[in-house]
Formats: C-alpha cells, sequence, structure tokens
C-alpha cells in the first residue's frame, strides 16, 4: 500500500507499507470511533440529556391525555354554542310575540300611528361612558345577560297580557253596557217612575220612557247581545227583549213589527224593530226599559252617557 507524505518544505515523499499494518490501523481507528460513540451515548445518558424509555412512555401518555382534555374542551365549546343558539331562537320568539301584542294593544287602546312602531328598533341615546373593566364579554356574563333579558321579557309578557285582558273587558263592557238613544229620531213624551196612568187617570208606576214618534221609525238596540224575546207581550204588544250580559238587559214594546227574532245576536246600532202603537198604547212610540240585576233602573242614565 502506497502513503503520500507532505514534508514541511512541501515536497511529497511515497511511503510503502505492508497490508496487515494498515488493516490493524484501521481496526484501531474503527475500535476507537465506536468506544467514542458508547461514551458520548453513556455520558449523555447519565447527565440527562437522552430520556429513558420509561419517561417517554409516560410523556406520550401525557400528550394523550392532553390530546382527550382538548377535544373534551372542543365538544363543551359546541354544546355551548349550540345552548347559547337556542337561547337567542327563543328570545328572538319572545321579543316577536311582544312585538304582536304591542301591535293589538296599539289598535285596541286607538293610539294615533307612529305613537308605538313594534317593527322598528326604539331610539336609544346617551353620551358615551367607558365600559368596567374586568369580565366584561366573557361567556358565563353573556349567559348571565341573557337570562336577565330573558326573565325581564316574560315579565313583560305577562304585564302585557293582563293589560290586553283588562283592555278588551273594558271593550266588551262598553259594547254590551247599554248606552245611547233606541230610536233614531223623536221626543221623550214619559219619564220613569212615578206619573199619572193615561188610561186610568190614577197614579202608577213607568217602570221605563217614552219616546214618541211617528210610525215606522226605525227601533236599534243601544248594546250588543242575544234575544231573549222577540212576540207579543201583555201590555207591551210587540215587544223586544235583548240580554245583554252582566246583568243588563233592555226591552222595546208597542213595536209596529219586530224585526229579529228570539237567539238572534245584535250589535249596538242594529235595527231592530219599526216603532208603532201595539199593545197599551195611545199612539205610535217606543217604550224603552233597562234592567239591572232584575230591576228597572231609569234609562236616562244610559242615554245620557253619550249626550
Amino acid at each position: 500500500m502506497n502513503l503520500i507524505v507532505l514534508d514541511r518544505h512541501g515536497a511529497a515523499r511515497s511511503l510503502r507499507l505492508p497490508l496487515p499494518p494498515v488493516a490493524a490501523a484501521a481496526a484501531v481507528i474503527v475500535t476507537l470511533t465506536i468506544g467514542g460513540i458508547l461514551l458520548g451515548f453513556s455520558y449523555a445518558r447519565s447527565n440527562g440529556s437522552i430520556l429513558p424509555e420509561d419517561h417517554v412512555g409516560a410523556l406520550q401518555s401525557s400528550l394523550a391525555a392532553q390530546q382527550i382534555e382538548l377535544k373534551n374542551l372542543r365538544d363543551t365549546a359546541g354544546e355551548q354554542l349550540d345552548a347559547l343558539a337556542l337561547r337567542l331562537g327563543k328570545l328572538n320568539a319572545d321579543v316577536i310575540r311582544l312585538n304582536a301584542l304591542g301591535r293589538r294593544l296599539t289598535g285596541i287602546a286607538k293610539l294615533d300611528d307612529g305613537e308605538f312602531d313594534f317593527d322598528s328598533p326604539p331610539a336609544l341615546g346617551g353620551p358615551e361612558e367607558p365600559a368596567d373593566s374586568g369580565s366584561y364579554g366573557q361567556l358565563p356574563d353573556l349567559l348571565a345577560n341573557l337570562d336577565g333579558l330573558a326573565a325581564q321579557l316574560e315579565d313583560q309578557e305577562h304585564q302585557l297580557a293582563a293589560l290586553e285582558g283588562m283592555m278588551l273587558n273594558r271593550k266588551l263592557y262598553d259594547r254590551v253596557h247599554p248606552s245611547g238613544k233606541p230610536v233614531e229620531s223623536g221626543y221623550i213624551s214619559s219619564y220613569f217612575g212615578k206619573r199619572t196612568d193615561p188610561f186610568t187617570g190614577k197614579p202608577a208606576n213607568h217602570r221605563g220612557i217614552d219616546f214618541s214618534g211617528r210610525a215606522g221609525t226605525e227601533v236599534i238596540a243601544v248594546a250588543a247581545g242575544v234575544v231573549s224575546w222577540s212576540a207579543d207581550r201583555y201590555g207591551y204588544g210587540n215587544m223586544v227583549e235583548i240580554n245583554h250580559g252582566n246583568g243588563y238587559f233592555t226591552r222595546y214594546a208597542h213595536n209596529a213589527e219586530n224585526l229579529v227574532a228570539v237567539g238572534d245576536q245584535v250589535r249596538p246600532g242594529q235595527t231592530i224593530a219599526l216603532m208603532g202603537s201595539t199593545g197599551r198604547a195611545t199612539g205610535p212610540n217606543l217604550h224603552f226599559e233597562v234592567w239591572r240585576n232584575g230591576r228597572a233602573v231609569d234609562p236616562r242614565k244610559y242615554i245620557s252617557e253619550t249626550d
């Protein structure tokens, strides 16, 4: 084997080595290299630079546990978002119901157009104020605010529903409460209470008031109700009786013709008969009575309510 060697003057010299010494030198180099590697590995292991297998296994187990925990957190966050979406949907439905209820109340109360506009968001204002520092905007605070808003909407819905019931009852009361004149034209010819009987000349009790007018004058209902009588009745002639509920009913007597039958529903202002002189009457007139809780009351109180 030839070995090229350079001296200090840069001159090259060729040395011929026998094969066995070269192989021995190579073996020595390989042995030293392997020994150095093993020595370095042992040193690194003794100084903690290389983890033992049980530590690696522990790290792998911890990593797997963290991955599972991360997945659980993601699942929990997804469930919370779904719950939040459901809550927002419910609140939106509550707002829609409140808007519809508000429109009904606006119609019942006959408020001016534009005074309460339930189709547009309410106008807001005020100076700018900095928000409090802290956990503002966090999910727990948001959920708590939604809970508070839901409670307020529920309370307002109950209050508006109660108000609607009161207004509807008031409207129904106005419809069934006797009010106004029972004839389109005519004048009062006899009042309620004590009077001289036109047939006997003796004192008598008059349980209604009489409207004198032309035969055929329209007789109208003073409130909504159901016809409970429509036929001839002793002393009254052709009479219509209407039950208005709440203890009220009215009578319209001496009619030339009744235009409604028993069981008919009538509305305020509806023509129910034509003025005549049937029964115990001296001429064309309407004998009008108002009864409340089983006794006759003076009809003038109810007539004067619209005067």
